[in-house]
Order: structure tokens, then sequence, then C-alpha cells
């Protein structure tokens, strides 16, 4: 049975340069672990005997839809309706009544979720401004939300999220309002999964033309690269930013000592950053 649970490091190595060659997600030493609790359910569901039977396939390339499911498998990360509260709580208080202030002649506003995972990010903004903002009823708010998974973005597309999921972070009188129990699932009405727009988009990669945004959220991806990968995406986001919009890492990221055209806002609560002028 060790057999099944067992990584020779001739394995690992390979997992590791598969799944940055294709996402550019770097599992450093010492993730071995990580690598294995991810890859067993995959290994158990094609029937094979041990992780090593699973990368002797991937080797094999016999089938490229397996090296997406195991590269999909390492970059999938939890999300969470209204995430850590503050950054939420900031955007309604701050953030999006000065937006408002400053767009009222174009009405327009853009913001991009990155790395926006099965879409409780992007559905949580979409609630936030048909809760607190009907002010912007008459405006073209466009919400874009990215991911490199297909697989993962079909699921965000269809709204449609277990009780686990519905009971993280968000407050039951949206749950009430805003979607329909359909037996052990809960599925987001229409209005608000029309408002975001979801599209393929890999960070690491070359990116399609975007506008040019208000607000970019790219929480707890970043974490996941190198140094030099997250300058790259950084100078790429300073140019998309505009000169007054904000963007909002996650907890554990910042943008000092990779890239100086940002400072952190301090007077906000939740990890935000704006262009430094």
């Amino acid at each position: 049975r060790a057999r099944g649970h067992s990584m020779t490091p001739f394995d690992y190595d390979y997992v590791c340069r598969l799944v940055r060659d294709r996402s550019a997600i770097h599992l450093e030493a010492g993730k071995e672990y990580l690598v294995k609790a991810r890859l067993q359910p995959i290994a158990k569901q094609l029937q094979l005997n041990s992780i090593s039977d699973l990368v002797a396939r991937l080797r094999a390339n016999v089938d490229d839809g397996l090296k997406a499911k195991v590269v999909e498998a390492m970059a999938t990360s939890e999300s969470l309706f209204f995430r850590d509260h503050h950054p939420f709580e900031t955007l309604r208080t701050t953030i999006i009544p000065a937006l408002i202030r400053s767009r009222a002649a174009e009405q327009r506003l853009n913001i991009w979720c990155a790395a926006c995972s099965t879409g409780q990010e992007p559905y949580s903004l979409a609630m936030l401004f048909r809760e607190h903002f009907s002010q912007l009823s008459g405006w073209k708010v466009n919400i874009l939300a990215t991911d490199f998974s297909q697989e993962i973005l079909t699921r965000a597309r269809a709204g449609r999220f277990n009780q686990i999921e519905v009971n993280r972070g968000l407050p039951a009188p949206l749950l009430v309002k805003y979607f329909q129990q359909h037996g052990a699932a809960w599925e987001l009405c229409e209005n608000i999964r029309q408002a975001v727009d979801f599209q393929e988009l890999n960070l690491a990669q070359t990116w399609p033309p975007l506008p040019r945004m208000d607000l970019i959220m790219m929480r707890n991806v970043l974490i996941y690269f190198e140094a030099a990968m997250k300058k790259s995406i950084f100078s790429r986001v300073a140019r998309l930013l505009r000169t007054d919009g904000y963007l909002l890492l996650g907890g554990a990221e910042t943008t000092l000592n990779l890239d100086d055209s940002f400072r952190r806002a301090e007077e906000l609560k939740g990890g935000f950053y704006r262009l430094d002028h």
C-alpha cells in the first residue's frame, strides 16, 4: 500500500516542471505533500496504482487533457464570498464612492478580478453593487473575471454552489435574495450571473488586449510565482491601471521590492495599492 503514496524525486521534479511550464506556478522543494494530496484523487479516478504510474502516463504524452488536469489540480485555490471582509467594506465605504465621483462624466467602470477561481469574488462584487449602489444602474459597469482553467470557468459561469460554499462568507439575507435552491445546490440568479464576464487568461503568458482598469483585484495568486514573474505581472498591471485606480492584493502579498510604481494605500484597510505618481 505504501507504494501508492510514494513519489520519487524524479517524479516530483517532472510534475514541478510541467506545472511551471504551463502555468508559471513555482512549487518549491518541500511541497511534495501538497503535490501528493492533489494527485492522489486523479490517480484513483484513472484506476492507477500509484502516483508514479500517473507520472509515467504524463511522460508518455498519451493524453494532453491529463496534463491540463494535473496543472489545474495544483493551481486550485480556495475561493470564498466576501473574502476577508475588510476589502469589501473598504470598497463599499471608500473606493466605489470615490470612483463614482471621479467617473461621473463617463459613467463607466472597468473592474478585473484576476485568478477568479469558481467566481465567488466577482459575484460578491456584483452583489455589492446591486445592494449599495443603485446610482450605477444607468452606468456601464464591466466586471471581467479571468482564470487559466477552462474547467473552473465553466463552474464559475454556472453560478452553482454547494451548501458549504454558500455558508462561507455569504450573509444569509443575500443567500435568500440572490440564490435559488436546487436540491443540494444553490444557484445564483441570472441578473447577478450576467453582471460578470468570465474569460480564460493565463497571467504568466501574453495577455489579450484589455481596457484600462479602475480596479484590479489580484488576490492570493502572486504567492505562487517567482520574483521575476511577479515583476513582469506588476509592470503590466501598472500600465493597465488608470492613474487614479486601485490594485487589491491578498494579505500575504506586496509590491515592495518588486515594483516601485505602486505604493500601499495605508489609509485604506485591506491591502489596496495605488500608482505612485
